[in-house]
């Protein structure tokens, strides 16, 4: 069974040291589940026993697409409007609990793990559907418009529903659950799943354009970032401005899984801060 890790806030002992893993670069930053506490989290309008983790924003300089929260609902909590920018698409990733999702005229009921993209201009509602606590994952970003191609539509699946595609030669070690058609080019944003077996690895330095946010649901691994070894696990977030090398392998005893976002499919603007 698939495990997901879900921040839980709290403040540590006064008896406890300060230093941690917790770095901020020109090229990457790291937030480890650690410094996810409870003074760190915000409150956004028209939402009800919610609290949220923003893990990343747009920064000019550094990454400049997307924003990602991480969202905890009380019981009965949840918001009739929760999304105010008509541009914006989002991805919702369940951890924990149950989530009632109202999408496109439908009520849909996702567990963890389940997964639903929200087109630019949806009405939708969501609410938690269980009597504790519901983590999800909220990415948003401002969706792309190019004439003559339509905007994709709202759908919900899960990770369960979705098979795993492995990396060419890796034997299944290395492997991608892809919730959009990468030939899809309605698409700007694909927010997926990687899995690394134990002892899998990442065999190159990965140098691109894309941005990056990756959040450890399950397992350890070691990071090479730019020119820095960085050890993680399940609950840190790695944050990646365009063109910062990365590479990894997976260690521990079980799977090393990570939920993705990175930008795709889009012409590059021609101005610094022109999207």
């Amino acid at each position: 069974m698939a495990k997901y890790f879900s921040p839980t806030g709290g403040l540590p002992p006064q008896s406890d040291l300060s230093t941690g893993r917790a770095a901020f670069t020109p090229a990457y930053a790291v937030i480890p589940h650690g410094v996810m506490r409870d003074i760190v989290t915000s409150k956004l309008p028209f939402w009800t026993g919610m609290r949220a983790w923003v893990i990343a924003r747009p920064m000019t300089g550094f990454a400049e697409t997307f924003s990602h929260y991480i969202v905890e609902l009380e019981p009965g909590g949840g918001s009739e409007r929760p999304e105010l920018a008509e541009e914006a698409q989002g991805v919702v990733f369940v951890t924990a609990g149950r989530l009632k999702l109202h999408l496109d005229g439908r009520e849909h009921l996702l567990e963890a793990g389940g997964y639903a993209y929200i087109a630019p201009g949806e009405d939708w509602q969501l609410h938690n559907a269980s009597d504790d606590r519901c983590t999800f994952h909220w990415v948003r970003k401002a969706y792309e418009t190019v004439d003559g191609l339509p905007m994709p539509a709202s759908f919900v699946t899960s990770d369960a529903e979705v098979e795993p595609i492995a990396m060419p030669d890796t034997d299944g070690g290395w492997a991608t659950t892809r919730f959009v058609d990468p030939d899809d080019l309605r698409h700007d944003m694909h927010v997926n799943i990687v899995t690394l077996q134990p002892g899998a690895v990442i065999p190159f330095l990965e140098t691109h354009v894309m941005e990056h946010g990756l959040y450890v649901l399950q397992g350890k691994g070691v990071y090479q970032l730019n020119k820095d070894w960085v050890e993680v696990e399940a609950g840190d977030y790695m944050w990646l401005r365009a063109f910062c090398p990365q590479s990894c392998y997976a260690g521990g005893p079980e799977p090393f899984r990570y939920l993705l976002y990175k930008d795709v499919n889009r012409h590059m603007p021609l101005r610094p801060g022109g999207r």
